[in-house]
């Protein structure tokens, strides 16, 4: 089951990193997440995220974070909770 949780606002290329806004629950370290959008569509496990360039372990609604990401994504992009 998947619910949608947030949205790719940025995408840094050079470092493979997706600035995600979370609208919805919560997010942690070790979860799954599904990026999918008009040319984007693959399922990764969370390993690595930050805010303002310090490590955190688990992002809350509202959240706007950098999320290291195994493919190219592109702004508005969506992100999904895989349960």
């Amino acid at each position: 089951m998947e619910e949608e949780i947030g949205v790719v606002t940025h995408y840094y290329p050079k470092i493979g990193v997706a600035v995600v806004k979370l609208t919805r629950k919560s997010l942690s370290s070790g979860q799954t997440v599904h990026v999918q959008g008009n040319s984007t569509d693959f399922v990764q496990q969370v390993t690595s995220m930050q805010i303002e360039h310090k490590n955190i372990e688990k992002a809350k609604k509202g959240d706007e974070f950098g999320l290291k990401i195994d493919q190219k994504v592109r702004e508005g992009d969506k992100v999904f909770l895989v349960e």
